[in-house]
């Protein structure tokens, strides 16, 4: 284990905690608001170590996957700890775990709230808290990793540790500007969705706040009606948005470099959109009598589908009020998510779809045992190797899944207030049904069922192996 590569990139990352603290600040100096002044001295505690610790140049900058792992779960345990600071010693979250909560819930782009009143917060509290479904959604490493030069040849372990999905490449040659060009397109699509909620209507303050959300597919809202009492418009800019924010960034570069047939034909994304319509479809027809119109239901059930297969989170009913059937397809779609390569979380639409074509081709196996059948996705050949991550992968779900809800039934709540709490968490959706749906938050749990759910949230945004390799010994050892 390198650990001197592992101490420099995380001084480097306080660093950059101390330069996304300077936003709050900002917003704290506009509104004139008394927090901005823990905001900066939280930027200052974050800005000394990080300065002094970069010093100490490390004695070899090659690290392979070990390390990757090790130090992509290590950056987000810290930006966690130092980022729920500010929150706590403001005292608008009287306890420090609630603060981590909100914090991490915030930086997976899980968007599960322990606050009842929202609208209590100081903007530059809000502004944050949006603001870390921004830092979380591409990832704070990828960003790093699009302004500094890390550990040479070495930094594409940092890359595949952070990046959901089973598979990660590079869209050019260089880490450094595959990194630049990810977070090129995730500016550009923020700056857009900014600008059309400005034309709805919406003012600059909530304009910023919900882009963030949505472009991290978080759900952090700055109202206690989430999405709720904003004009149809700005509600269907949201929609369209969380869909396009769910879709692999790598479709948006065949775009960018023109070639549009190709990102047409991308098989995860056409997966992707048509689960999308055939739910709309099925959720419309069965809540069309709740609302006043067939176009009011499809407006709401395409809003819901679009959040809760994106898991980002937000809500403009109470869709705990539905019929069980639309219920049941939103808690489906917790567990399918979007694409790989995208902001969304979930398993993913690539990894859903693999393991089909693999049941499938088992059962062609039974009927046909000498025919000699490869599994295709994307065009290509899907080898031994992706196959058995993937199942890997299902069976730790499973495992992290069963193991959390368990823990958490202790607190006594019902079955479906907290299946639905660690679907969404693990899955980083945000609201779940019953005592935990869209109209309440996750307040009802102890203190140690909720550190179950931030282990849950950390690991689903991390895709449980980064977090699951820091409780393994031979982790720690040195080479």
């Amino acid at each position: 284990m390198n650990y001197s590569i592992i101490r420099y990139i995380l001084c480097r990352v306080l660093e950059f905690q101390a330069l996304f603290l300077a936003l709050p600040c900002g917003a704290a100096l506009i509104y004139r608001e008394k927090e901005g002044w823990t905001y900066g001295a939280v930027l200052a505690a974050c800005l000394l170590p990080g300065v002094l610790g970069k010093m100490k140049k490390p004695k070899s900058t090659v690290f392979y996957a070990r390390e990757g792992f090790v130090t992509v779960s290590l950056s987000w345990i810290v930006l966690s700890l130092t980022g729920a600071l500010p929150l706590y010693l403001t005292g608008e979250i009287s306890s420090y775990t609630e603060a981590l909560f909100e914090t991490i819930s915030g930086l997976t782009t899980t968007g599960a709230s322990i606050l009842k009143d929202v609208e209590a917060l100081s903007r530059c509290s809000l502004f944050w808290r949006s603001f870390t479904h921004w830092i979380g959604g591409m990832g704070v490493l990828v960003l790093i990793l699009a302004v500094l030069p890390l550990a040479g040849g070495y930094n594409m372990h940092l890359m595949r540790a952070e990046s959901p999905g089973p598979t990660v490449g590079k869209l050019v040659p260089r880490v450094k500007n595959t990194a630049r060009n990810l977070y090129k397109m995730y500016v550009v699509l923020t700056v857009v969705q900014i600008v059309l909620l400005l034309i709805t209507g919406m003012s600059l303050f909530e304009s910023l706040t919900l882009s963030f959300g949505t472009a991290g597919t978080g759900g952090f809202g700055v109202l206690n009606s989430s999405i709720g009492d904003y004009s149809m418009a700005s509600q269907a800019v949201i929609t369209i948005f969380m869909i396009l924010f769910g879709i692999n960034f790598g479709v948006y570069y065949l775009i960018w470099t023109r070639k549009p047939l190709q990102a047409l034909r991308h098989e995860e994304m056409r997966c992707y959109l048509g689960l999308i319509l055939a739910a709309i479809l099925l959720i419309t027809i069965n809540i069309k009598g709740g609302f006043n119109s067939v176009l009011d239901a499809f407006h709401h059930a395409a809003f819901q589908v679009a959040s809760i297969i994106t898991t980002t989170g937000y809500s403009t009913t109470d869709f705990n009020q539905w019929p069980e059937f639309s219920k049941v397809i939103l808690v489906l779609l917790m567990f399918a998510g979007a694409c790989a390569g995208s902001t969304g979380g979930g398993i993913k639409i690539s990894r859903v779809v693999i393991m089909m074509k693999l049941v499938k081709n088992e059962l062609s196996y039974l009927i046909h045992p000498k025919r000699v059948r490869q599994i295709h996705f994307e065009k290509r050949v899907v080898n031994k190797d992706i196959l058995r991550s993937i199942c890997v992968f299902f069976i730790a779900y499973a495992f992290v899944f069963a193991l959390s809800l368990l823990l958490i039934s202790l607190d006594g709540l019902d079955f479906t207030t907290n299946f639905t709490a660690v679907a969404a968490t693990l899955n980083n959706i945000g609201p779940g049904l019953e005592q935990v749906g869209p109209a309440a938050n996750f307040a009802v749990y102890s203190q140690p069922a909720k550190y179950v759910l931030m282990f849950d949230m950390l690991a689903g945004r991390l895709e449980l192996f980064p977090i699951l390799l820091l409780l393994a010994p031979s982790t720690w050892k040195r080479r």
